[in-house]
């Protein structure tokens, strides 16, 4: 008996949102199968790839049972969408936390910071189209300045170089491509290519958003992306899985932001890392469908692999508010594959009673630090935070939904009724320009501005610190606080000591109106302008616009179908792009007296190793963004950022500087971390940086889990000390040879041996994680050499 596939098509020219047609096809499941994997293989683009989706339920039933019948055991949500997605379900070896799987992604999404290295790779690759959906999405490269329409301009104006290449690089590899104005990746994920059961990876660490559509969607680093649209099996190490059972629902000021608050200040920044984290139980359905795709994008804080919520009504509502009804009708016939089994086992359990949670702040400097709303001033005075609130933000991908933006105007009204604004600068970021055109039309957008709110561009803005922030100076202590996710040092405006707290929108906006960390909605009191004390109302909004969404204007770029006479230029004197040169081949031999670059202190993220903001504009370039590596981490020899001793020299100097000096020298060198070294963004730039300027090798204490297979991507040696008290034993002015290179296999630890300046030796172990298939990267120089080896055979 045949299996009706559907193959849904939206978002076509200037009617983004509804269902232009739909087209069916009865194939039976063998048949089916073997059109899927040539579809996914193929090396000529498909017109059908941009704006159509695949939901292909019927293969993921199809692996699922293959699967079911191997493990004989019931199977959590998260196992039922990735297994659903292998290569080989009936031979893939699976062990939950050891076995690497080979999955066979639905699509790939990039941002345009990352997306221009992503696809100077693929050009690299010789490939003359992708092999899966793929979109690129202008949210990165727009600095909030004056308000959203001049700052748009500017940006369009400064990157036009950058807008070019992406777009015709789109055009010419079957790219589509979201222009600038067009919204946040997440959002404009969640809108139109996010559906329950769909496996998608993307550039950029908040990819897991989908999750609250029921998707895995799992943040990468360019290369990735590059195999996946190269139709190469995507290698990801079988996740473990967290479960968070809900009960109770939300009420009052507690929103779904405080769930991923509290569950951050119990797993803490590295407690998710390997791992999905799954929610499910009766709470679930308290949350709407973007409060669950705000709980799973700060699921990156965490260090997980991604998040994801079960199939509900609330996803089915959201379904048909964008024009996707018939893919939520087709959801709910194979619903029992979209929820975890009962009885299934998670390897760790947190329960949160929903109705108990109480609003809450973290941070500053970390996303884990948490706080109840009701006690952060205290906490603030006692620490010596600056209690006085400087700017409040909101939106970004996390929180830039119409539900987030009319919880927000409901405070805002309150206050204005009273004759109050805000005394803190506030900003609003809507998350798409959908959001925008809606929040316009509605009124929300008024509310805000009439509360002292300024508008800014549907991008990230200050959330990635492209932010340029007037009211300071560098080094002023001072206090913001936001709705974003990460709230790292320096991370929002480049100053070291703004204190930057991370909450709802709803409490930023109360907290803008007050001014101050010492206020709780909850309980305190405002003055209004006749004298009267009046103390806010808990927001209530309607969870998703009573008439249709507004499309707003149309931003998105089909590839052609016939791209033959397209053109990508990349001029050889460009400042912001640059192709890219294959990495060295391994020479057979250990590496031999190692320098040591820098011994890191303490937290080491992203944004320590390739910092953000103004760096942006040289993402494409990868000598000229070098010049920023490693410009944050703080030198264990000094305790100075940026400030390293040159071992020939003998002289301090800037990290990048020394690096070169090495590189120019052929000293080749080495990074040693701490915990976690490399948590945050997915930029893979953090691991092209070393790459490019001669290291060899990066040594810590533990890794966060993008990064650590981004630097086997690009051919470096990510390695843990086998005793991490071994950390302490290697001087930054030692060398060190790694041996066993020559043996290097799965599961055998590396030799290290430490010299000393005085002669003595001192010999550790070196752990890793390399598998058989990375080893082959190690060896090529870089997993895009041995893409190219690979078809040359």
């Amino acid at each position: 008996m045949g299996i009706t596939i559907t193959l849904y098509r939206y978002r076509i020219q200037n009617q983004p949102q509804k269902m232009l047609g739909m087209e069916q096809k009865a194939l039976g499941v063998r048949q089916y199968h073997v059109a899927s994997v040539l579809c996914q293989r193929a090396e000529v683009a498909m017109s059908h790839f941009e704006p159509s989706e695949y939901i292909r339920y019927d293969l993921l039933e199809k692996n699922i049972n293959v699967v079911r019948k191997r493990l004989n055991r019931p199977l959590t949500l998260s196992e039922k969408i990735v297994y659903g997605h292998l290569d080989d379900p009936a031979h893939q070896e699976i062990e939950r936390g050891k076995t690497y799987l080979r999955l066979r992604p639905d699509r790939v999404a990039m941002q345009d910071a990352t997306a221009q290295m992503a696809m100077l790779q693929f050009i690299s690759s010789g490939l003359p189209k992708v092999a899966v959906p793929s979109t690129i999405h202008c949210d990165h490269l727009i600095e909030a300045q004056l308000g959203g329409e001049k700052d748009l301009r500017r940006a369009k104006d400064i990157n036009q170089e950058v807008y070019n290449f992406l777009a015709t690089a789109g055009a010419k590899y079957g790219v589509g491509f979201w222009r600038p104005g067009s919204g946040i990746i997440h959002q404009i994920i969640l809108e139109n290519y996010a559906y329950p059961g769909v496996l998608l990876i993307g550039t950029d660490s908040h990819t897991p958003n989908g999750g609250g559509l029921g998707g895995i969607c799992i943040g990468v680093g360019g290369a990735d992306a590059v195999d996946v649209m190269a139709g190469i099996p995507w290698e990801l190490k079988c996740p473990k899985v967290i479960g968070v059972k809900l009960t109770g629902s939300l009420s009052g000021w507690t929103s779904p932001k405080d769930v991923i608050l509290k569950v951050a200040g119990i797993l803490t920044v590295k407690g998710g890392t390997g791992a999905i984290v799954e929610y499910h139980g009766p709470g679930v359905d308290s949350v709407s469908c973007t409060g669950m795709a705000t709980i799973c994008n700060m699921g990156a804080e965490i260090g997980a692999t991604t998040s994801v919520f079960p199939y509900n009504h609330r996803m089915k509502k959201y379904l048909s508010k964008t024009g996707r009804a018939d893919i939520a009708n087709l959801a709910d016939e194979f619903k029992d594959h979209l929820v975890p089994d009962p009885g299934c086992h998670y390897d760790q359990l947190i329960e949160i009673n929903l109705s108990e949670l109480k609003p809450h702040i973290n941070g500053p400097f970390t996303p884990d630090l948490a706080h109840p709303v009701a006690e952060v001033g205290s906490v603030a005075e006692k620490e010596g935070w600056p209690l006085d609130i400087r700017v409040g933000l909101i939106g970004s991908c996390t929180n830039s939904s119409y539900e987030d933006m009319g919880r927000s105007a409901a405070v805002a009204k309150q206050a204005l009724a009273h004759g109050l604004k805000c005394k803190s600068q506030f900003t609003i970021t809507p998350g798409s320009e959908q959001i925008r055109a809606t929040i316009e039309r509605d009124g929300y957008a008024q509310i805000l501005r009439d509360v002292g709110g300024i508008v800014l561009a549907n991008a990230c803005g200050p959330c990635i610190g492209q932010w340029d922030r007037k009211d300071i100076k560098k080094g002023e202590k001072n206090t913001i606080v936001t709705s974003y996710n990460r709230n790292f040092t320096g991370r929002n405006d480049a100053n070291p000591e703004t204190h930057a707290f991370v909450t709802s929108p709803e409490i930023v906006t109360a907290l803008a109106i007050a001014g101050t960390l010492k206020f709780n909605p909850d309980t305190d009191f405002l003055t209004g302008k006749d004298g009267k004390k009046f103390k806010l109302e808990a927001p209530d909004a309607d969870e998703l616009p009573r008439a249709d969404f507004d499309p707003g204007q149309d931003t998105y770029q089909h590839p052609p179908k016939d791209s033959s006479g397209q053109r990508v230029d990349v001029s050889p004197t460009s400042q912001r792009l640059q192709l890219l040169e294959p990495f060295d081949k391994w020479d057979g031999k250990d590496l031999e007296d190692l320098q040591i670059l820098i011994k890191v202190k303490g937290k080491c993220t992203t944004d320590h190793i390739s910092a953000a903001g103004p760096w942006l504009k040289f993402r494409g370039h990868l000598d000229n963004i070098s010049n920023n590596l490693l410009i944050g981490a703080v030198n264990i020899e000094n305790g100075k950022a940026n400030s390293v001793r040159n071992a020939v020299t003998q002289e301090f100097g800037p990290v990048p500087d020394t690096a070169r000096y090495y590189k120019a020298h052929g000293i080749r060198w080495v990074v040693i971390g701490d915990e976690n070294y490399g948590e945050g963004s997915s930029r893979e730039h953090a691991a092209l940086e070393p790459r490019h300027l001669g290291g060899r090798a990066i040594i810590t204490k533990s890794f966060a889990r993008i990064h650590e297979t981004n630097l086997k991507k690009q051919g470096l040696l990510p390695l843990t000390f086998a005793d991490p008290a071994d950390y302490n034993k290697i001087h930054p002015v030692d060398k060190l040879t790694i041996q066993g290179l020559k043996d290097f296999a799965p599961g055998k630890p590396l030799k290290c041996i430490i010299k000393h300046p005085n002669g003595t030796q001192e010999t550790i172990l070196l752990n890793h994680t390399f598998n058989e298939t990375q080893i082959e990267w190690f060896r090529a120089g870089s997993a895009l050499n041995r893409m190219k080896e690979l078809q040359q055979k």
